[in-house]
């Protein structure tokens, strides 16, 4: 009966490509994960945040890999393992036969756990997913921020696959500073970030700035500068970040995450486009 349903849902995203497919089993599996730790203590410490937040509960039109959370309160002391247990546990009622592998030292702020399974696809029906006749494997990274920043904002959401589950995640304001934070840190070029930039810009979403400025104040080059940022600050170094894009090579990076009815979309990509949407930012 697990197994059904499970590959019921896979049918009901009508996958095009072995691609879609891929990306189909695994946030299906992101659900069940999801759903699994709504029936533990995990959210009264933790928030859900990042692409796959996005994708599940706020329709965003592209896939994503990881999971990602935060701690309420900072904690070094926070240990993922008893979480990991429950989910494989969980994990295998459906089918699953998951090996977990850790990547992360007990000093680490960020704790970081990588699932991977080839069983549960080997029962399903698939019509796509084979590489030269070899299954691929489910992959996933589970990651974890013991030390977050402060000012975040949440709010209760709930899933209801494969059954009903609360998840506590982060607010879009939230979700979008964490984002633009992301947009002007990171080391190198993720075109998803700015696929999601065009998302929170035209749904004209505000950034919070005290979650931003203290993300700022925690990582990248404005580290310990206890800079306090707002919008003329954020045009500013965005705009930046904007003009000295390679867009062909970020829009390169998008394509396997959506389907193909959007690569014409993906085509536009370039420093105006993106310049025109700088001027939505609230």
């Amino acid at each position: 009966m697990s197994i059904q349903i499970i590959q019921a849902k896979l049918d009901s995203y009508n996958c095009k490509s072995h691609n879609e497919e891929e990306h189909a089993v695994r946030e299906i599996t992101q659900e069940i994960i999801l759903a699994s730790l709504g029936r533990t203590d995990f959210f009264k410490h933790s928030v859900f945040q990042g692409g796959t937040c996005l994708r599940i509960f706020h329709g965003l039109e592209r896939f994503s890999e990881d999971i990602d959370f935060l701690l309420k309160e900072p904690d070094n002391k926070f240990q993922l393992e008893p979480y990991l247990n429950l989910i494989s546990n969980e994990l295998a009622a459906y089918g699953y036969n998951i090996e977990i592998s850790k990547r992360s030292d007990e000093d680490k702020t960020v704790k970081k756990a990588f699932l991977k399974d080839d069983s549960l696809i080997r029962i399903l029906h698939l019509n796509h997913l084979t590489v030269k006749g070899r299954i691929k494997k489910i992959k996933i990274k589970l990651e974890i921020d013991t030390n977050p920043p402060s000012e975040g904002g949440s709010e209760m959401k709930y899933i209801d696959f494969p059954f009903v589950s609360s998840v506590v995640i982060q607010d879009k304001s939230t979700l979008f500073a964490g984002k633009v934070h992301a947009l002007l840190c990171r080391e190198y070029l993720k075109g998803r970030d700015w696929y999601d930039f065009i998302w929170y810009t035209s749904q004209g979403i505000e950034i919070n700035y005290r979650f931003l400025s203290s993300a700022l104040d925690q990582q990248g080059p404005w580290k310990n500068q206890a800079i306090s940022v707002d919008l003329n600050w954020c045009r500013t170094e965005i705009e930046k970040k904007i003009i000295s894009i390679d867009w062909n090579s970020a829009a390169n990076d998008v394509h396997r995450f959506v389907r193909a009815n959007q690569f014409p979309s993906l085509e536009l990509w370039s420093r105006e486009l993106f310049l025109s949407q700088l001027l939505k930012l609230k």
